[in-house]
């Protein structure tokens, strides 16, 4: 038996059960990772908390899977990869451009490719930002409030990052097909 087991609403800790209910009601299943992660319901929490913020910022859902799928690959977390791959698809990330992030390429897509830029900056450089940097960003047609809004999303990402790197969710049968590779970026 794994260390974390893969939980059901039924059987997580209490005080993690209101969180995988409403990821049940928002994708129609409890993701693995979410199964995995509410063994602490302190981490389950703090993930649900920030991750709503973030979907309630003024960033698009293309552009939050953008930074998602993004922070997956720059933190070479294969589960994380493959969910995010049919998110930003099913959101409407073109194929190219959603293969392109898979392989550590920017988008062809301008806007999407500075959101990509400045996550897989933020990640290498922890948080250290330059000048450049920013002003790239911010030539892009992005604002500054948006610059701190990529930074939420990148901390829900880390968060589901490391804890797939230390949980190792099974990849669902409906993602199979995006399955991701570390080696392969």
């Amino acid at each position: 038996m794994s260390v974390y087991p893969l939980h059901t609403i039924e059987s997580a800790p209490v005080q993690s059960q209101p969180v995988l209910q409403e990821l049940q009601r928002s994708f129609g299943m409890v993701p693995n990772i979410a199964a995995k992660m509410s063994n602490s319901p302190v981490l389950i929490n703090a993930f649900i908390g920030v991750f709503q913020r973030v979907h309630a910022s003024s960033l698009t859902e293309p552009q939050i899977q953008t930074v998602l799928l993004t922070n997956a690959v720059t933190n070479a977390s294969e589960w994380p990869v493959a969910f995010h791959t049919a998110l930003a698809l099913k959101e409407g990330v073109s194929h190219g451009d959603v293969d392109a992030i898979r392989h550590a390429r920017l988008p062809e897509d301008t806007a999407l490719a500075a959101l990509s830029a400045l996550a897989r900056t933020l990640i290498e450089k922890r948080g250290r930002l330059s000048g450049p940097d920013q002003q790239r960003f911010l030539e892009a047609g992005f604002s500054a409030e948006q610059l701190l809004e990529v930074i939420a999303v990148v901390a829900a990402s880390t968060i589901t990052n490391y804890a797939a790197s230390v949980t190792h969710p099974a990849l669902e049968a409906q993602f199979e097909k995006f399955v991701w590779r570390a080696h392969a970026a």
